[in-house]
């Protein structure tokens, strides 16, 4: 594991299986710390005792989205947490409990793609853009998935933004091939819808951009913009093909 500090509230820990980073998110607040997503599985006691060292208690666990790189400890978390709240995108929590149906408009845009884990772990609280996690604002980011999320910590402008971009190999929008490390994009459901939500993260100008996969990025608005160029080019192509 890998473990840095960010700004006042932000930890990440980085665990490293045959070269695929997984990021979680220790996020500081009052009474302890929101965990944003649970990452691979077997990762529980490592995280808890990162937690333990830096002086909190983790009183949440938050999900940017369902797959199973993002939520793969959860159940273990759970047990070992029994009093923390669960915090699931509306939409990705019916991926949790293995219903795998997609609406019409949502089949539309896209195949479900990636690697899905059902687990016993059921919310406490189901999240939709515009609810508040501590300190952080839940906003709307699908593309990868179609109920993905972001959180944007209302304090300093940091956007832990899940697989809504990915930093490993460069800067991209989910959706984008870095031939060096593919699997985000791989994994993304919709480029388009993708493209729409690193738009609306962008307008949020933030501080900082903490992502699923690769390095945080400080003062991230001239990256995000670059990536999203590259992104439109890619969709443009895509729609003349």
């Amino acid at each position: 594991m890998e473990v840095a500090a960010h700004g006042e509230h932000l930890v990440r820990i980085t665990r490293y299986p045959r070269l695929f980073p997984v990021n979680v998110y220790l996020v500081r607040e009052e009474d302890g710390f929101t965990l944003v997503d649970a990452g691979l599985g077997g990762s529980e006691r490592e995280i808890l005792g990162i937690a333990k060292e830096r002086g909190g208690e983790i009183r949440r666990i938050a999900l940017t989205h369902a797959h199973a790189d993002h939520v793969g400890s959860l159940d273990g978390l759970r047990n070992a947490l029994p009093e923390a709240e669960v915090l699931v995108p509306e939409r990705e929590a019916r991926f949790l409990r293995g219903d795998m149906g997609l609406e019409p408009e949502e089949r539309s845009r896209g195949k479900l793609r990636g690697s899905w884990k059902t687990v016993q772990t059921r919310p406490t609280r189901e999240i939709s853009p515009g609810d508040r996690v501590g300190s952080l604002a839940v906003v709307a980011a699908p593309g990868h998935t179609p109920g993905h999320v972001a959180f944007l910590d209302t304090r300093d402008g940091t956007l832990v933004a899940g697989d809504a971009f990915q930093t490993r190999a460069g800067i991209a929008v989910a959706g984008v091939l870095r031939p060096l490390f593919p699997f985000p994009a791989l994994a993304t459901w919709s480029l388009a819808t993708a493209l729409e939500s690193a738009r609306a993260l962008r307008g949020l100008d933030p501080s900082r951009l903490a992502v699923g996969h690769g390095p945080v990025i400080e003062d991230p608005p001239r990256s995000m913009e670059r990536a999203i160029a590259e992104a439109g080019r890619k969709a443009e192509g895509g729609r003349r093909a």
